[in-house]
């Protein structure tokens, strides 16, 4: 007999009508096929928008197909593929002057419209994972509904335990988070779905299934580990009534409402950065072979894992190298000569500068007025304010920078810290869980359009050179 996950509290929120697949078609798939007019149901209104959209596609590849979309150079192939247009990320939109846009809006524009915990407070990540997927502001009865929802998929199965707990603790946290995923992926909808010959057109909903409850599960798994590794493995256990960024600080064991607004907003602003980065282009790379999203996503905890993309960690770290050397009361001069000392050792001032950005990050900006509002006297608050004044105009002196403003790692560790999460190495973690949203919206809306398998081209030094010399 074939069990199919219990509908949720969403579910029950509307009147719906079910057709469960044929057991003898599902082996063992429990993803359900639901049909409802409900506004509170994210699936439902996924489902009425993915027909629209898919003839959107078909109309730009049929009137637009053949239209040229730059020049790509040799600098381009060799360096990193910078500036070169190559994704369909509908998700979020990266303006060189304006920041990022989720569907759209800013992080000024999102903190106004969407539903928050008490008024003026920041937004509810739940509130974003909607716009994201939707692309519509939703209302507070669809935020708590959605809410809901990650609840009831939040149980973590006791093998993903068993497996975090066969590494040696002194395992990096990224490490463990990565396995913990990987343990997940055993409860993977689509992957059973299209063992069983799901059709194409359905791929989208088993991935929706997949990447919903890895979401939901995500908080569960980081906290775990940070209190395996940090806090003699005491866990804390979820409490149901608080939202998903206010539950994950509590599973950490930060309680304060404060801390609880901070993890809002951490989670918020680092959902989504559009496709180009390492961790959202493999992820959309790795589900391009139609692996499935604990899979995709598991490889791109391991982009972010790299010390050139989650670097929150290493910025707090050269901060409070700055405070050891030159003590919590540094003048501007003496920061002066503590930055030009950092170059001219050839080393980076880390937090500064961004592969797309040419002005001071949104993301660093919303921070920056949390700390001016809840701790404008912590004295490491107040060093990374003299560095914003410092380190632009050393950056635009030395020349080689095309970005010399601060980007959101160069804020983030200094709130963690003030809130008691002091441990750096752990951070990266808190940016994989958020990245999850923006990773998991796409992947869905890659699986709804039916987007292919990537497959750029690549050549040699040698190519290129025969290539530059019949174009000379």
């Amino acid at each position: 007999m074939v069990f199919y996950r219990s509908v949720s509290l969403l579910s029950k929120l509307s009147n719906r009508a079910v057709s469960v697949q044929q057991p003898s078609l599902s082996n063992s798939v429990r993803w359900l096929q639901i049909q409802t007019s409900s506004d509170l149901d994210l699936r439902a209104q996924l489902k009425e928008l993915i027909p629209e959209q898919q003839e959107h596609l078909k109309k730009i590849k049929s009137e637009y197909g053949k239209v040229q979309l730059g020049n790509i150079t040799v600098d381009m192939v060799l360096g990193g593929m910078r500036g070169m247009i190559g994704l369909l990320w509908e998700t979020s939109l990266l303006d060189p002057d304006e920041g990022i846009r989720f569907r759209g809006l800013s992080i000024p524009e999102c903190q106004k419209v969407l539903p928050a915990a008490k008024p003026g407070g920041e937004p509810l990540l739940e509130g974003l994972l909607w716009l994201l997927l939707t692309g519509k502001v939703p209302t507070t009865e669809q935020v708590n509904a959605l809410s809901n929802e990650l609840r009831t998929r939040a149980i973590i199965p006791d093998h993903v335990y068993k497996a975090i707990n066969a590494l040696p603790i002194t395992a990096h946290s990224m490490t463990q988070f990565t396995t913990g995923v990987m343990a997940l992926q055993v409860q993977s909808e689509f992957a059973k779905a299209y063992e069983s010959g799901i059709h194409k057109s359905k791929y989208w909903e088993p991935t929706f299934e997949d990447s919903l409850s890895l979401i939901a599960q995500l908080p569960a798994v980081a906290a775990y580990i940070y209190r395996r590794i940090y806090k003699n493995g005491e866990v804390v256990a979820a409490d149901e009534s608080l939202d998903y960024g206010a539950n994950f600080a509590h599973m950490l064991g930060f309680d304060s409402p404060a801390m609880q607004e901070l993890m809002r907003l951490y989670v918020t602003i680092h959902t989504d950065h559009e496709g180009g980065n390492v961790s959202a282009h493999t992820g959309h790379l790795v589900a391009s072979a139609l692996s499935d999203p604990y899979l995709s996503f598991a490889v791109a905890l391991n982009g972010v894992a790299g010390p050139l993309h989650g670097l929150a960690n290493q910025v707090l770290l050269w901060i409070k190298s700055v405070v050891d050397e030159c003590g919590e009361n540094i003048t501007k001069d003496q920061l002066k000569d503590y930055v030009w000392k950092t170059l001219n050792s050839g080393k980076v001032v880390p937090g500064f500068g961004h592969g797309v950005l040419r002005k001071t990050d949104p993301r660093y900006m919303c921070q920056r007025e949390f700390a001016l509002k809840h701790l404008p006297a912590d004295p490491l608050f107040q060093l990374v304010s003299k560095l914003y004044e410092v380190v632009p105009p050393i950056l635009t002196e030395l020349g080689k920078v095309k970005n010399p403003w601060p980007n959101v790692d160069a804020h983030s560790g200094v709130l963690l810290n003030y809130y008691g999460l002091t441990e750096a190495r752990y951070y990266t973690v808190l940016f994989g869980v958020s990245r999850s949203i923006g990773i998991c919206s796409q992947l869905i809306w890659d699986r709804a359009l039916g987007l292919p398998l990537e497959r750029p081209k690549s050549v040699t030094m040698e190519w290129l050179e025969k290539h530059c010399n019949k174009s000379a």
